[in-house]
């Protein structure tokens, strides 16, 4: 796939480590990008889908995580609302904070904006240049993104990372 640096790629994160009423993780992680496209943000691309240790470490099972590039004209206020939405259908609780589920939607980037206004969304997202199950798929549909408040580049934060973070191809 040819590099892309795209100043308007709005990037959702996936995983999931529990079974959802679609079945397995990564086949709740391909009825999420269904429902996606379902609901007016289809993806233009995805990752491949990668095996994951839980950050933290854990005992429960490890993720299976992708990244999509969508296409929308919800704000991002908005696309993280139907992120929720789909979340909760697929049968996500938030009880506590790391723990296993059947599927997470995060909004990662939303082209080069920055929102830091509370209550949310917070976009990039805060934690996204720490994991490695989120910057590796990213790497996969854009290797040349680079970071909408630091500048940095997807192989600098790569190799930043925490050594103990594992992720592996899971296609």
């Amino acid at each position: 796939m040819a590099p892309v640096s795209d100043p308007d790629l709005i990037l959702i994160g996936l995983g999931a480590n529990l079974p959802s009423p679609a079945g397995s993780p990564r086949q709740t992680l391909e009825a999420a990008l269904d429902r996606l496209a379902a609901e007016g943000a289809p993806a233009s691309r995805r990752s491949r889908f990668w095996r994951t240790r839980p950050v933290p470490i854990s005992d429960q099972p490890w993720f299976v995580n992708a990244v999509a590039a969508v296409e929308t004209n919800l704000p991002a206020a908005r696309l993280l609302d139907l992120l929720h939405r789909i979340e909760d259908s697929f049968g996500r609780t938030r009880t506590v904070v790391n723990a296993a589920r059947v599927l997470d939607l995060d909004l990662l980037a939303y082209g080069t904006r920055v929102l830091d206004a509370p209550p949310r969304p917070l976009v990039p997202h805060p934690r996204l240049a720490g994991r490695a199950f989120v910057l590796l798929p990213i790497r996969d549909i854009a290797p040349c993104w680079t970071h909408p408040v630091s500048g940095e580049t997807l192989d600098s934060m790569i190799a930043r990372l925490d050594g103990d973070q594992q992720c592996v191809v899971d296609d």
